[in-house]
């Protein structure tokens, strides 16, 4: 791991930011390395507000989507709300159809099944909104691409509102109106909506005809701090609030599908970082080992007791899930040995038998082990369907755009993608991207860089640096937890590896001899030697609280050391 130090901000700025805040330099610095520059923009920041939320008409479009949402439901129009099958997707859906529930009984919920029809729009998904006369479709989270599908449904009379997130290519489907605050001709001043963040910013103009606010639809905000969560949006400007707020009703006033997947959690508040690790992977789960439609219905249920028992569905799959991509992973592990391409610029990995839902989960553990950009492919039908993964700083929508010749269709954003292919064209697609990547990525961004935030001593830290940097949450891209590094660190002499295998490492650290203070490095036990003897090293780490046995103590959870 290489190790990046932030630059210092102005000393000037540093120290206006210092008086107007009354906080120390620590803080002062972790604000302007994030842009917060003045006491009202850390106002902003610390204490959001849904006056930070855009006019949701500031999105091209949104005036047509809510002209053809409210024709719909004057004329008792049957509405179709389609969305894709990950946690975005399926979040979106819920949201949108829960809203609609609320002004017509005429709409009704599509999730494609993963395998028989792929991501996005389907055509299948269209004939079905034919067959039992939808006139309406509303795609979430997917159908910025699907150019032929909306011209398709257009010839059966079937219009289509896009609300989507990816980015276009240069043709823009014929539907009656497509929200992507990405489109190059949209002046929506907030870029960085996820799916479910777009499909919340329609039900805001539509709520806006019953004199109602962002505020009085807080309730579908736990939907939308889960996407943003799970979708790896950055986590600034509105995501910021709206996962604030969303966080707030998860740990409060949450809908019953979220209960019962969080009843058994031990927590007193969950934090965006639980959403991403104990609710996303369950809803997800659905759609990659059994059907989106699982999750839906789950997010949808108002009944507790009847959450609660598919909720126990969930978590099977869920389970399914772990012990397949766990298997795949050690499969494509042999499979990169056996070829001999452990020195490549990209991993690249086919198997036709590898379970479709849990490719992206495995490309992203490959990722972690050889840390390049990569590829799992599987068969799918008559085609290879594939998920990309990248690392940081490297852009694989770009690279797959370069090997557009040997690709059937591709989507997806600068560190996550899809695509399919057809198998002859596998061999020539996997040359090309190797090629396209070797001559484009900077090889230093091959291996993880660990971007610290700052240098400070032991002693600096207390409880009420922690309460601070508490209040900087919710964490996530664009705002990630304070990284802190300190040099010459000493072991008080009873360091060792702890848990299964020995994989972890926990010691008592010393600067001075005077401050003692408890470190945990999850996946450190082979770090063990460097800290033996009371040798002085130097270690990387986020502050954190340990709760044991009723007591509250801080600890340091070690991201890397070094001597």
């Amino acid at each position: 791991m290489r190790w990046t130090i932030k630059p210092k901000p102005d000393s000037d700025k540093v120290k206006a930011l210092m008086t107007s805040l009354q906080v120390d330099e620590t803080v002062a610095t972790l604000l302007l390395q994030r842009g917060i520059e003045t006491y009202n923009a850390a106002k902003t920041f610390f204490r959001p507000s849904f006056d930070d939320l855009h006019d949701p008409f500031l999105m091209k479009d949104m005036d047509k989507a809510v002209e053809r949402i409210e024709k719909a439901i004057a004329n008792a129009e049957n509405i179709l709300v389609y969305g894709d099958y990950d946690v975005d997707g399926t979040t979106s859906v819920a949201l949108m159809f829960s809203y609609l529930k609320t002004k017509t009984e005429h709409v009704a919920t599509y999730i494609p099944d993963r395998y028989d029809e792929g991501y996005g729009v389907s055509y299948k998904g269209i004939d079905f909104a034919e067959d039992n006369d939808f006139s309406l479709i509303i795609a979430l989270d997917c159908g910025i691409k699907a150019i032929d599908k909306v011209a398709y449904a257009k010839e059966k009379g079937i219009d289509f509102i896009i609300c989507d997130h990816h980015r276009p290519s240069n043709t823009i489907p014929d539907a009656v109106a497509v929200l992507d605050p990405k489109r190059s001709d949209c002046n929506y001043p907030f870029k960085e909506l996820c799916g479910c963040g777009v499909g919340f910013k329609l039900i805001c103009a539509l709520a806006e005809k019953d004199d109602q606010t962002p505020e009085d639809l807080v309730q579908y905000l736990d939907l939308v701090a889960t996407a943003i969560g799970a979708d790896i949006v950055p986590i600034i400007g509105e995501n910021r609030a709206l996962a604030y707020f969303g966080l707030q009703v998860i740990n409060s006033n949450t809908r019953p599908g979220m209960k019962a997947i969080i009843a058994e959690v031990k927590k007193d508040e969950l934090t965006i970082t639980d959403v991403v690790f104990i609710i996303a992977p369950r809803i997800n789960a659905a759609g990659r080992m059994k059907h989106g439609n699982h999750a839906v219905t789950l997010l949808t249920e108002t009944d507790f007791n009847l959450a609660a028992e598919y909720a126990v569905d969930i978590d099977q799959y869920n389970t399914d899930r772990r012990e397949t991509d766990k298997r795949i992973t050690e499969e494509a592990l042999i499979q990169i040995e056996d070829n001999n391409e452990k020195d490549r610029f990209t991993t690249v990995v086919y198997d036709e038998n590898w379970h479709k839902g849990v490719i992206g989960i495995v490309a992203s553990r490959l990722t972690e082990t050889y840390y390049r950009p990569t590829l799992v492919f599987t068969k799918s039908g008559d085609k290879l369907a594939a998920s990309a993964r990248s690392v940081k700083g490297f852009d694989v929508y770009n690279a797959l755009e370069a090997c557009s010749e040997h690709i059937e269709q591709f989507g997806g954003h600068k560190y996550a993608a899809g695509l399919t292919l057809l198998p002859e064209n596998y061999e020539a697609f996997k040359a090309k991207f190797e090629a396209v990547v070797k001559e484009s990525i900077d090889p230093k961004l091959l291996t993880p860089e660990l971007k610290i935030d700052s240098e400070i001593n032991l002693n600096e830290i207390d409880n009420k640096l922690y309460r601070i940097l508490s209040q900087f949450a919710p964490f996530g891209p664009g705002n990630m937890t304070p990284v802190f590094m300190t040099q010459g660190i000493r072991d008080t002499g009873w360091g060792k590896c702890v848990g299964e295998d020995d994989k972890h490492l926990r010691f008592t650290a010393t600067q001075n001899a005077n401050e003692k203070i408890v470190c945990i490095g999850f996946g450190l036990g082979d770090k063990l030697d460097l800290i033996k003897d009371r040798k002085t090293f130097n270690a990387a780490y986020t502050i954190d609280e340990n709760h044991w046995n009723g007591n509250v103590s801080l600890q340091l959870k070690l991201k890397d050391i070094k001597v």
